[in-house]
């Protein structure tokens, strides 16, 4: 066999491979996608689930108790996010606000303290899931989760009809809008997993 026939018979080879390996990556990428948007099927806010959570696909694959965890982790990053931005807005921003938006701000910094508690006794509770105190289990996160749900509305709420917040008060009403969507959207993955039963506590 002479060199250029060797030469091109190894080159058909390498094409081969790299073919193969594009092909494998395509269809992993199709399997995660498809994983993500199952789950985030029986959210209300499915766009903002899928772009959240997709991370999430290769490790929580079809099962609920893993995206149930993954819901309530993203949802602890920003509500972690807005109560720092309500602390940034005290400290340069409070003097300029007035009437209702100063009590509204120092309320809404409460409320996000305590959402931040709510959502990490979830996370908690998620992480300790047994088949024995599963129904009673369900019972307390879907609890904390409306909590925490309720938490964020009333700190929309303070906030409503108010006027000379500026372009801060915006985005922090935004930005804590964003929350109560995240929030909502782990509460309803939270109920996937109870609906589903001990089953769902078996990894896929």
């Amino acid at each position: 066999m002479t060199t250029g026939a060797r030469l091109f018979i190894s080159l058909v080879f390498v094409l081969f491979a790299w073919l193969q390996t594009i092909d494998l990556c395509q269809s992993a990428s199709v399997n995660e996608n498809s994983y993500v948007q199952d789950a985030c099927s029986v959210t209300q806010y499915r766009v903002l689930c899928v772009h959240s959570l997709a991370s999430f696909s290769n490790t929580a694959k079809t099962s609920p108790s893993k995206w149930a965890r993954a819901g309530v982790s993203v949802t602890i990053g920003e509500a972690k996010t807005v109560n720092q931005y309500l602390i940034s807005l005290k400290k340069h921003y409070y003097t300029r606000l007035r009437g209702r938006n100063r009590v509204a701000l120092l309320d809404c910094m409460e409320t996000f303290q305590d959402t931040i508690d709510q959502l990490h006794k979830s996370l908690g509770i998620l992480r300790k899931l047994s088949a024995a105190n599963f129904e009673s289990q369900m019972g307390d996160l879907t609890t904390f989760m409306s909590a925490a749900l309720t938490d964020q509305d009333t700190c929309l709420d303070g906030f409503e009809g108010q006027r000379g917040g500026g372009a801060q008060v915006n985005l922090l009403k935004n930005r804590v809008l964003n929350a109560t969507y995240l929030t909502s959207n782990a509460l309803a993955l939270v109920n996937k997993l109870a609906t589903s039963g001990l089953n769902s506590l078996t990894d896929p």
